[in-house]
């Protein structure tokens, strides 16, 4: 009698959890496209994010007193969104009605980055696949050193273990043929990358020419990739492939990188672009990338000259024209014995100082943020060292971001007497001015405050100061 009553009594309970788990069980409208984003920025370099569709913004996100947001979209269409807090950006992807919150620190943008609430599944495992991509491209130097078979060895062995993630993955989450579609190019398009990069490499770490040793069908994967998908117009695991791509194919008739080929290598790589590509607005926005790095690489009137003649044949996109011929005056204002542009820079105590009033002696120049601090203590290094072996220079530190205080107390250990730390007040205008396009940027002026060089890199081991 007792056990029939506690068995009526468990189903009974059973009914009732039942019961409450169904009603809780959100219903969502078909034509209910409502969508939550939320989280805690640690560390932020401003207080708002930017949230872009491509290159669309939609919005500014303003961080509270805690540094939290929270927004509600009446309707967002599923699929992959930018999210921006300068100078980083990062992806993430909306299926319909999904209610995200993130959580990351600036100072370790991308390996901090954690998303919870639905859909946070696939988004855990886009940023998983980044961090993996990022400790490979970290590590893979020693493999370009290694004869062809043993390289496509490591590589194809990393790869299956990574295909065998993503299977597994996509078997648990089941996430749609869209989403599918970024998985899948973030993973392949990588090791696609890494096989463009060898031949290359190899030559560079060696100087061994392995392109007679290359299996026949070696360069087969590039069949496997729809260079035609608007989809990808802005995702940068394509955009960063492809650019491997027309590096890799500019070269492959002259592997050894003579300068004075340049502006015939970059010809080709229009031309590839032309052929590879028959969607225009795809067309037009990677034929805009060839020409921003074109730009900030080769700086001679002729060759400018000869290669906008090819750019404006293939590009029909005028906007773009005109954001390239912007850059292109930009740079023109940094030519050799011009003086750098006035932008706002200030002290460590907080003063507004002039910079050209500075200079009085030769002077190299390098930015550097927060968010990339490896990048800024290696630069400091280096720039200790140099300081050591030349006496007749100064070198002037500029951090393009974050709190005054903070800054300062981050500098605060590199000391010397030729060492001016300075940080920018107003990272939009030194970027316009300036052409500040990547942190690997540096600038070298004369004792007198003209240009010497204006696009450089404190690491080349060639730097002639």
């Amino acid at each position: 009698m007792y056990s029939s009553i506690l068995h009526t009594k468990k189903n009974y309970l059973l009914i009732i959890l039942v019961c409450v788990l169904f009603s809780c069980k959100k219903k969502f409208e078909p034509n209910d496209y409502t969508a939550y984003f939320s989280g805690e920025i640690q560390n932020p370099t401003c207080n708002f994010l930017l949230f872009y569709k491509d290159n669309t913004l939609l919005d500014t996100i303003f961080l509270d007193d805690n540094n939290k947001f929270s927004i509600k979209f009446d309707s967002l269409t599923p699929g992959m969104y930018i999210y921006k807090m300068n100078p980083e950006i990062q992806y993430v992807y909306f299926d319909k009605n999904d209610s995200l919150n993130l959580r990351l620190n600036s100072n370790d943008f991308d390996h901090s980055i954690i998303f919870s609430g639905r859909g946070a599944e696939k988004n855990n495992f886009l940023m998983n696949l980044t961090v993996k991509n990022l400790l490979d491209e970290n590590n893979i130097l020693e493999y370009y050193d290694l004869p062809i078979d043993q390289f496509l060895k490591k590589v194809d062995s990393t790869q299956a273990v990574r295909t065998t993630y993503y299977l597994k993955s996509k078997a648990i989450i089941n996430w749609d043929s869209d989403f599918d579609m970024y998985a899948k190019s973030k993973l392949d398009l990588h090791f696609f990358g890494l096989k463009e990069i060898y031949p290359i490499a190899h030559y560079s770490r060696t100087n061994e020419d392995v392109r007679n040793k290359l299996p026949k069908d070696y360069y087969s994967f590039r069949q496997r990739i729809d260079f035609n998908n608007e989809k990808m117009i802005r995702y940068s695991s394509f955009t960063k492939y492809l650019s491997i791509l027309l590096n890799s194919i500019s070269n492959e008739s002259d592997i050894s990188f003579d300068g004075s080929s340049r502006l015939d290598k970059v010809l080709i790589k229009l031309h590839t672009v032309d052929t590879l590509i028959k969607n225009q607005r795809l067309k037009n926005t990677i034929l805009n990338n060839v020409a921003l790095i074109y730009l900030l690489q080769d700086q001679s009137l002729n060759n400018n000259e000869r290669f906008f003649e090819e750019y404006f044949k293939l590009s029909n996109d005028s906007a773009q024209q005109k954001d390239i011929l912007k850059i292109q005056a930009s740079i023109q204002n940094l030519k050799n014995e011009k003086r750098l542009p006035n932008v706002r820079l200030v002290n460590t105590e907080g003063d507004k100082v002039n910079l050209n009033s500075l200079i009085n002696k030769k002077t190299l120049i390098f930015v550097w943020t927060k968010n990339r601090m490896s990048h800024a203590n290696a630069s400091h290094n280096r720039a200790l060292e140099l300081l050591k072996t030349n006496s007749n220079l100064q070198i002037v530190s500029i951090c393009i971001d974050g709190d005054h205080e903070d800054w300062v107390s981050l500098v605060d250990k590199y000391q010397h007497s030729n060492l001016i730390k300075l940080r920018s007040a107003n990272f939009n205008e030194l970027r316009d001015k300036w052409v500040i396009t990547k942190i690997q940027r540096s600038l070298l002026l004369n004792k007198d405050a003209t240009i010497n060089q204006a696009f450089i890199n404190i690491f080349d081991n060639n730097l002639e100061l």
